[in-house]
This record gives structure tokens, C-alpha cells and sequence, in this order.
């Protein structure tokens, strides 16, 4: 199954992986690092404009944007993954070791444990479980109109797939594997991050040999939407300087 991709300017390509309920539009404002690199963004199996059901482990979505890279000859790249994306990207640095060129890793962790609430929240009540995900994901600087928009976005996915997403999430645990990911690594995360707090990211510091870390003031999960300047700056320094290093 080939994926929905859009792909803007040219040089490094940057692979872009959305997180739980999200799609390529979770990185509108990436959009912009086109200006020093190529920017693949993917909407998942049963998001934006992908067909198919939602898959509801990580490895399966993982097989899927393998797939879809290696239909387009990419055969190297660097991969950014948000939350669910970062599992994904993970995955991709574990199993597919000679297509990462990098990893960055934003918002996301080595376990994405779900709480039960949510879990059933999104089939039995959906629009007041996103609600209450969508306040928390946001930082308190973000604006309501931020906020609406977000939501928006989540409830354009299907409950079955939002319910997948989180499974596979839930599933996910690379606690013991980390630490074999040879890639260079980068993890952001937003200091007000309270659904995968810095901690997750620290932790994936300490593990993976190399790799760097940059915490965000002012941002929560959603650091791509509320901080885009400082992400992308954050981004395009990562990838200069280890596309340099790799020469």
C-alpha cells in the first residue's frame, strides 16, 4: 500500500511522520524548511489522504512508510517522527538501519503507555475524549484558536482509527532496543510537554550514544504547531551538520 505523499524543495530528504489521529498537515509549517532540504511529508495508512484501515501497531505502520520510501527510491534519509511518528521512526532506525541517515525525534518516547479512559473514550465518546487530549496537548501559550484547529484535524479521523493509533501506542516498548539505534539523533521536545514529558526524551538521551537534545520553552506536545521557528531552526542545523559530518 503506497502512501499519501507531498514532497517540497530539494536536497537532504527529510521523511515526516504524524503522530496518533494527525496527518501530513501536522507539518504545515515545516513546509518551509523546503528553503535547505527536501521535505517528504506522509499521511499513515487510514489518514488525510491514504486509503486503507489504520493499522494498529507501530511495526505495521513502520513496514508501510518502508514500503512507500523504497517506491519512491529513497534509499536514504533522515526520518522526523512526532509521538506515534517517533515510535514509528524508532522502528525504521532498528529494522531498516541503512535507509536512516538521521533520526529527529519530537514529542515522543521509548513506551507510549495510553491511558484506559482514552482508549475507550475515542469509540464510546470521541468528540469529548479529543477535547480533553487536545487541551492537554497544547501548551498554555497556545491560543483557543490554535486549540479548535487541532481538534478539528483529530476529528476528521475515523474513531476506529484514532483507537488504533493508541493501541499501537500503548503496544509500543522499545525500552531494552534504544540503545542498538546507531543513527544519528536528535530529540525535541517541549519543556511543557505534559503528554510525553522531557523526561521520555532525556531518557532517550542517555540511551542512544551520540545522539542530542533540545527542550523548548514554551511548548507542550503539539512543539511543531505552537514553536515552528524554533523546531525548524533546531531541525535544519541537525541536518546540516550531520550531512556535512557523513560526507
Amino acid at each position: 500500500m503506497n502512501l499519501h505523499v507531498e514532497r517540497y524543495g530539494k536536497g537532504q530528504q527529510c521523511v515526516f511522520i504524524h503522530g496518533a489521529g494527525g496527518s501530513g498537515l501536522s507539518w504545515y509549517f515545516q513546509r518551509e524548511l523546503q528553503r535547505s532540504m527536501e521535505v517528504v511529508l506522509l499521511d499513515l495508512p487510514g489518514h488525510g489522504q491514504s486509503s486503507g484501515p489504520a493499522l494498529d501497531s507501530i511495526e505495521g505502520s513502520r513496514d508501510s512508510v518502508y514500503k512507500t520510501l523504497q517506491s519512491m527510491n529513497i534509499t536514504r534519509c533522515y526520518i522526523a517522527g512526532h509521538s506515534m511518528g517517533g515510535a514509528i521512526a524508532m522502528s525504521l532506525a532498528l529494522a531498516y538501519p541503512d535507509i536512516v541517515k538521521g533520526l529527529i525525534l519530537i514529542g515522543t518516547g521509548a513506551r507510549l503507555r495510553v491511558m484506559p479512559e482514552i482508549l475507550e473514550g475515542v469509540l464510546k465518546e470521541k468528540e469529548n475524549t479529543l477535547r480533553m487530549i487536545t487541551e492537554t496537548a497544547f501548551g498554555t501559550g497556545a491560543s483557543q484558536t490554535m486549540k479548535e484547529n487541532g481538534l478539528k484535524e483529530m476529528m476528521k479521523c475515523e474513531a476506529e482509527t484514532l483507537y488504533n493509533d493508541y493501541i499501537a501506542c500503548d503496544h509500543f516498548d522499545a525500552i531494552g532496543s534504544v540503545k542498538d539505534i546507531k543513527a544519528p539523533t536528535l530529540m525535541l521536545c517541549g519543556r511543557s510537554d505534559l503528554l510525553t514529558p522531557p523526561r521520555y526524551s532525556e531518557y532517550l538521551y542517555r540511551q542512544i550514544k551520540g545522539s542530542d537534545i533540545g527542550l523548548v520553552d514554551g511548548a507542550g506536545h503539539m512543539i511543531m504547531l505552537e514553536k515552528p521557528r524554533e523546531l525548524n531552526t533546531a531541525i535544519e542545523n541537525f541536518v546540516r551538520i550531520t550531512g556535512q559530518t557523513e560526507l
